[in-house]
């Protein structure tokens, strides 16, 4: 720290497109308080191309370090990170490492830091889905035991720490998502071409991401995935766009599984894209817990494709629904949210949650008044 409490040096571990996203706003505040910030991406996702372009979208600088992991077995991936970041933490030894989320980008730098004697601050800790076959369930109980700083977006995250009596600072701060979308949705509105790129009005197509292991890796998982929600576009007369991602088209390859012919998958989109995207689509199926949080701060109902999720706060203010998988229990809960009035409370902060984070760390370990208010 330096004499003004601020850390003079602060690490952020990422390697995703949703990590570069929410961690953006952290990357700003650092500048705005002249905090020098090493930007770590292990390169999980790896196309190079894509990420250019958040970056880009988002005006952050270039990563400091890109390790280029890219796609590869759980352990296999997650060590490399491991050695690559303990590499750098040894040269820099920054005064606090932060990771967001749950990916295994977040678990090996936490893991690096915690090793290395470095403090450790999760953005995004106590979610839980309760379902520990999912990788990411693991990566965030185990990170959130480790972290030195806990910043749980909710009182319902901070509520499951303490009750697990995890060691470490709790703060809630909001969802750095907030930031982001509060940020750039204007922008989105302004600079994105999509919706006249992909021949769509306003409120007249369905949005659809499906990219989990558990959905897209299971060949009767994907089919009843894709059945319960052309059949629920059918009976309503709309289009489904599928942003579809290179994983999940491979897996359709390998099962040689058809897309129904009211879903049309399209590439990847970039962020303001997808953004615009979310915002003017009449109701988003997925699986992504992050779709979830975009979805309710934007004002698009939500069909969840799973049967647990790490973010509950948006069923209980009505933006989301779970589903599952079965049809007729998609074609249902499409019926129960389409056409819902966005007047739900958005539970996830008001926008300023990189700043209480920053706030958090330059008071260390003492209290002090940074807490979302209640």
């Amino acid at each position: 720290m330096t004499t003004d409490g601020e850390a003079s040096q602060v690490a952020i571990v990422l390697g995703t497109r949703p990590e570069i996203i929410k961690c953006a706003p952290l990357i700003k505040e650092c500048d705005r308080r002249d905090v020098n910030c090493l930007l770590v991406h292990t390169g999980q996702h790896y196309s190079d191309d894509l990420d250019q372009v958040f970056f880009d979208q988002l005006e952050l600088p270039a990563p400091d370090y890109n390790l280029e992991i890219g796609s590869r077995s759980h352990g296999e991936q997650t060590g490399r990170m491991l050695e690559g970041i303990e590499d750098i933490l040894e040269k820099h030894a920054p005064d606090v490492v932060l990771v967001q989320g749950d990916t295994n980008s977040v678990l090996a730098g936490a893991l690096a830091a915690a090793k290395s004697n470095v403090p450790v601050g999760h953005v995004e800790a106590g979610l839980r889905s309760f379902d520990r076959d999912m990788p990411e369930e693991v990566n965030r109980v185990v990170t959130d035991h480790i972290s030195d700083y806990l910043f749980p977006p909710t009182k319902e995250t901070k509520g499951y720490l303490e009750r697990e009596s995890v060691d470490g600072r709790i703060v809630v701060t909001g969802n750095t998502i907030v930031d982001s979308l509060y940020e750039y949705r204007e922008l989105a509105a302004e600079k994105s071409d999509i919706l006249a790129e992909l021949g769509v009005e306003e409120d007249e197509f369905y949005l659809l991401t499906a990219h989990r292991a558990e959905n897209v890796d299971d060949r009767d998982n994907f089919a009843r995935l894709l059945e319960g929600v052309s059949r629920f576009a059918r009976e309503t007369d709309r289009e489904v766009v599928y942003p579809i991602h290179p994983r999940a088209q491979s897996r359709l390859d390998e099962f040689d599984l058809s897309v129904p012919e009211e879903i049309r998958t399209v590439e990847p989109l970039d962020f303001l894209d997808f953004l615009r995207a979310e915002s003017a689509a009449a109701l988003a199926f997925t699986d992504s817990g992050g779709v979830q949080e975009e979805t309710c701060i934007l004002g698009t109902p939500c069909v969840t494709l799973r049967y647990s999720t790490e973010r509950p706060e948006t069923a209980y203010v009505g933006a989301n629904c779970l589903a599952g998988l079965d049809p007729d229990d998609v074609v249902e809960a499409g019926s129960t949210m389409l056409g819902k009035p966005a007047g739900w409370d958005v539970p996830f902060g008001d926008g300023r949650a990189a700043e209480r984070i920053l706030d958090t760390l330059a008071a260390g370990t003492e209290p002090d008044a940074t807490e979302v208010p209640t």
